[in-house]
């Protein structure tokens, strides 16, 4: 089909598009287990080829397509964003387009001897190995113009939704059960007794969430925050998605983090589409809305946002200060009772139509309030796992005091602690708070830099701390 008539039909929406055959309908894709060193997931016309997976490592990764074919996207898509790079970029080299487009140049080579054809581009110049510098022809940049118009997007060439698909099932944290020791490694640098790290551990390898309730200052969000560690690996996720034709930006820098491949053979061979990524944790707290929950269309620009449950495929999803958002209480569970029960989403793209996507990760909800306040026993027993972090005992407090301020590298006699207990606790029925301790030892931590004295904690530091953080309180 010529460049024009596409031009066309994408004009004429997104069914005029499908009906044409430039993108691939959505069809459920499942991952091969005839084979477990080698992860092979059909759709309709296309095959995802992982490359057998490293000895001991289990990781899935995703090969370099050979053939756009192979790629799932057609020619339409990568001739838009070509276009639109080359008319921001000026002229560019093919190999430096395929690099930047997630591609190798090979695999495009046909695409831009296409577009030459069609006078859109020119080569500038030769380069060796059978390259050449591009530039767009004033027809070129008219096209490119117009494509722009429709969609600002002209990134790495995106992945299909089939493709995203197999490759969440490939790396699924369902079914992942970290022993105890990986879990108690994950929670190291927090004081938590076994009991509660035992009902963490159930609920991590429950794989439906938890809520962790309680009184505030006991660490629920930091056990949340720590509980993606216990399974110790990483993940690859695309950058982008296609679905009917438009572009979801998945890939945010702000919530995912990067990890460099050391394999020479991944490097080598691995799609440029992807990237490396520790295995999420996805936090939403007291500003999380209705609409960060479904595709986001970035205005004037035709690209979708991610939702956050899509960010936090194959990780952890943490709903902090639950029961605190500025939506019902009831209209949020409610969101969530499909995904939970059947573990998978629907999520609407710009045109209407709906998609099913993948809601593999394990949410945590955290409370200062009670679960049974917030929520009624439908939704309840979907999370079957409510966990209550308690204030510390007494013996615990103290424990946790002296242990914290030997790390900062303070002198702490246990009598000090005896007398904050006695005077600034037990008296006024104060109750003992896991953060407590790290808050007064910062206060008297800034008392002795401030006047230059040494990282002793003395009774009258201890006393002016305490009346600094619990003035009002």
């Amino acid at each position: 089909m010529r460049l024009a008539e596409t031009l066309q039909r994408l004009k004429r929406g997104p069914a005029e598009v499908r009906s044409a055959g430039l993108v691939q309908p959505y069809v459920p894709v499942s991952v091969a287990a005839h084979n477990p060193s080698v992860t092979s997931v059909e759709s309709s016309n296309l095959v995802l080829d992982v490359l057998p997976r490293p000895r001991g490592a289990g990781a899935f990764w995703p090969r370099a397509p050979r053939l756009l074919t192979e790629s799932g996207i057609t020619d339409s898509e990568i001739i838009a964003i070509v276009l639109k790079f080359l008319i921001h970029r000026g002229t560019e080299s093919g190999s430096r387009i395929g690099l930047h487009v997630g591609l190798r140049y090979p695999v495009i080579e046909p695409v831009m001897r296409q577009l030459k054809a069609d006078k859109l581009v020119i080569y500038k110049s030769s380069l060796h190995g059978g390259d050449y510098q591009y530039e767009l022809t004033d027809l070129g940049r008219d096209r490119a113009r117009q494509l722009n118009d429709m969609c600002t997007y002209y990134g790495t060439a995106p992945v299909p939704l089939a493709q995203y698909i197999a490759s969440v099932k490939a790396q699924t944290i369902t079914g992942l059960k970290p022993p105890l020791a990986a879990i108690r490694n994950a929670l190291g640098d927090l004081n938590i007794n076994p009991a509660l790290l035992s009902n963490v551990g159930q609920a991590i390898h429950s794989g439906r969430g938890m809520f962790l309730f309680g009184p505030p200052g006991n660490g629920k969000t930091s056990i949340a925050e720590r509980i993606t560690k216990s399974f110790g690996d990483t993940i690859w996720i695309p950058k982008c998605i296609s679905a009917s034709g438009e572009i979801i930006r998945l890939f945010d820098p702000n919530r995912h983090k990067p990890v460099p491949v050391e394999d020479a053979e991944i490097q080598a061979e691995v799609d440029g589409r992807w990237v490396h990524i520790e295995r999420p944790t996805i936090i939403a707290g007291g500003e999380l809305r209705m609409e960060n929950l479904e595709i986001t269309i970035i205005r004037d620009t035709g690209i979708g946002e991610a939702p956050l449950q899509l960010k936090a495929n194959c990780g952890t999803l943490l709903i902090d200060d639950f029961g605190r958002q500025t939506m019902p209480v009831d209209q949020l569970l409610n969101r969530w009772i499909i995904p939970l029960e059947q573990r998978h989403d629907f999520l609407q793209l710009e045109s209407g139509r709906s998609i099913q996507v993948p809601f593999d990760e394990l949410i945590i909800f955290s409370t200062n309030l009670e679960p049974k306040k917030l929520a009624d026993d439908a939704f309840l027993r979907r999370i079957p796992y409510k966990i209550e972090v308690k204030d510390p005992s007494e013996d615990e407090f103290s424990s946790l005091l002296l242990s914290l301020a030997k790390k900062l590298g303070f002198q702490c006699e246990p009598s000090v602690v005896n007398h904050l207990i006695r005077v600034h606790y037990l008296p006024v029925k104060r109750p003992f708070r896991f953060c407590q301790p790290r808050d007064l030892l910062r206060q008297v931590e800034n008392l002795c830099t401030l006047h230059n004295l040494p990282f002793v904690v003395t009774i009258d530091a201890i006393d002016q701390a305490v009346g600094n953080y619990f003035s009002i309180m």
